[in-house]
């Protein structure tokens, strides 16, 4: 009796524990391990799926978006629809982004979504990403060479392929060739020293139209240093990971760039205000730096009222580099524990960055092609032949070191802003160089180590 009474023990000990043993290994158990992964066998087209994206394309921008995703749910015969939201301007769509990483309510994220550089860090730090570098591991496909070096790398961060790039641009320089003329010039300066130069022409002329007016911020001055060989912040200006130091202050690029700047004030040339297209368009200023997306824009705006000039990015000083940094924005992907949905987000990134997207959305708004294929579309070759001032930008990339990013900071708002009012206080100030530099470094080095406090 004794004897059968222990074998009923032991065998309800052993079913015992295989009952329990699914929740020992979600407890955590260091005991039992988890499954090994089987391989991936794809599943895309078995199945209706349904994906959602994000975007921040409003206007005209917008509605060439509305298209792409229309044909793209119309055509591409793998049962995917993707249901597009519009999240507001990248800033917006950023902000939910933190707040919903924040509250960790993962089933709210989309499973793509565009973003531009100020949602990079939280989009690395979120848990919750599904990057390029983990699609081309997943799916066995490699995305390089099929891309402009500088566009896929501009979305590059401590290593990883965060995204592919969608909306690739550069900062070129727009000029009223009109107004120009009338004061003996038949090109758009390059230097600081060139507009200087103009101002006194358009003196000597009588023109009394300011030559420019801007006021510095993160992406412009991240072009101005990178000229002058200077990062703006250490990592490779955040490309290679956290940038926690400027790396502009020891060296002296801050110094030059601000002594500069302060000149073309001194002189008359330069407006301490940001003057916009719209002031452009209305023959108010003669030059402006803006996107290269902004040509088509520009072109139809103004409509003949004068000879619209587009040449490169203004350059610091003569022994400057030339060129300036990609910006624009980039397709993320999330990962949504869901295979098949992780499949169609894949294969709809593919499809927005391929080239007859590129190319059409190229055509329509002044973007750069980031496909490499996309350039010898018939209908770009024709743009290019038709509007010479499209080739500004694609020639811009290719002459712009290759060693020049882009900035990325956690603050990334605040430090945009600190940017603008110290630079902008200096010369409505009547602050010293060495004084601005000063409190520049002061509160953008301490912007950087709240951040890194906060983040730890």
């Amino acid at each position: 009796m004794k004897k059968l009474l222990a074998i009923i023990l032991a065998a309800a000990m052993v079913l015992g524990l295989a009952a329990c043993g699914g929740q020992q290994e979600g407890a955590g158990s260091g005991d039992v391990k988890p499954p090994e992964p089987q391989g991936f066998e794809p599943k895309l087209g078995t199945e209706p799926v349904e994906i959602v994206f994000w975007h921040s394309a409003s206007d005209a921008q917008g509605q060439l978006m509305d298209k792409y995703i229309q044909e793209y749910n119309q055509s591409n015969g793998k049962q995917v629809t993707v249901n597009a939201v519009y999240q507001g301007q990248y800033s917006d769509a950023t902000t939910l982004l933190k707040s919903i990483l924040s509250a960790e309510n993962y089933s709210e994220l989309p499973d793509v979504m565009q973003m531009d550089a100020t949602g990079k860090v939280d989009y690395f730090n979120s848990g919750k990403a599904f990057t390029a570098s983990d699609a081309q591991t997943q799916f066995e496909e490699s995305v390089q060479g099929s891309y402009l070096d500088a566009a896929l790398g501009n979305w590059e961060f401590s290593g990883v392929q965060l995204g592919l790039p969608f909306a690739t641009s550069t900062t070129i320089t727009y000029y009223n060739k009109t107004l120009l003329e009338q004061a003996g010039w038949d090109k758009c300066p390059d230097t600081f020293g060139d507009l200087i130069r103009l101002s006194e022409d358009f003196k000597a002329n009588k023109i009394n139209v300011p030559v420019i007016g801007t006021v510095p911020n993160t992406p412009t001055l991240a072009n101005w240093l990178g000229q002058l060989g200077s990062y703006v912040v250490n990592n490779k200006n955040g490309s290679d990971g956290m940038a926690d130091k400027l790396e502009c202050v020891d060296n002296g690029a801050l110094k030059t760039f601000l002594s500069e700047w302060k000149a073309l004030y001194d002189n008359g040339a330069l407006t301490n205000d940001a003057l916009s297209t719209s002031a452009f368009v209305a023959g108010q200023v003669a030059i402006f730096t803006s996107s290269s997306s902004n040509i088509k824009s520009v072109l139809d705006k103004v409509g003949g009222a004068f000879e619209v000039g587009v040449a490169p990015y203004l350059r610091v000083s003569s022994s400057a580099s030339h060129g300036a940094t990609v910006s624009g924005s980039f397709l993320a992907m999330f990962d949504s524990q869901d295979q098949l949905k992780m499949e169609a987000a894949w294969d709809f990134v593919k499809y927005m960055t391929g080239e007859a997207v590129q190319a059409d959305f190229a055509v329509n708004t002044g973007y750069i092609p980031a496909n490499k294929a996309a350039f010898e579309n018939s209908a770009y070759k024709a743009l290019l032949a038709s509007t010479p001032q499209f080739d500004v930008g694609p020639e811009q990339l290719e002459k712009t070191p290759s060693d020049m990013r882009s900035v990325t900071v956690g603050p990334s708002t605040d430090f945009y802003y600190a940017i603008m009012n110290n630079c902008s206080d200096m010369l409505a100030n009547g602050q010293s160089v060495d004084e601005t530099v000063s409190k520049m470094a002061e509160e953008l080095q301490g912007l950087l180590d709240a951040y890194k406090r906060a983040n730890l």
